[in-house]
């Protein structure tokens, strides 16, 4: 837990707020943190977590596009293809969200300056 003057805030929920993550989205990427050397298809995942596939499709394409998740395309013998995704490292998560969090900080320091010169 992070305590924040008048609030606790698990740092599951900073991830969460920070990523703009929905529960899905979180549960998926929770996944990969645990199963951080495996490639997994959205097929797989959809099998193992229990969740429909346009919901694990939209999850994964999220986490990629915010840089959490690594893709790769694997070409089928028939013709055609499937992706493959795996996360990147806690190190580069954590830099990503410090990003957002540091932003926040940013925005915050000049409304507060906004605030101080009113009146």
């Amino acid at each position: 837990m992070i305590d924040f003057a008048c609030k606790e805030f698990r740092v599951e929920d900073v991830i969460k707020c920070a990523l703009n993550l929905t529960k899905a989205d979180l549960k998926v990427m929770k996944y990969f943190l645990n199963e951080t050397e495996q490639w997994v298809d959205t097929d797989s995942l959809s099998k193992v977590l229990k969740l429909d596939i346009s919901t694990i499709q939209r999850s994964v394409k999220k986490l990629h596009e915010k840089e959490i998740l690594q893709r790769s395309q694997q070409n089928l013998d028939g013709g055609g293809y499937v992706f493959r995704y795996k996360i990147h490292s806690r190190a580069k998560i954590k830099n990503i969200i410090m990003t957002v969090v540091n932003s926040w900080a940013d925005r915050l320091g000049q409304e507060l300056e906004k605030w101080e010169n009113v009146g």
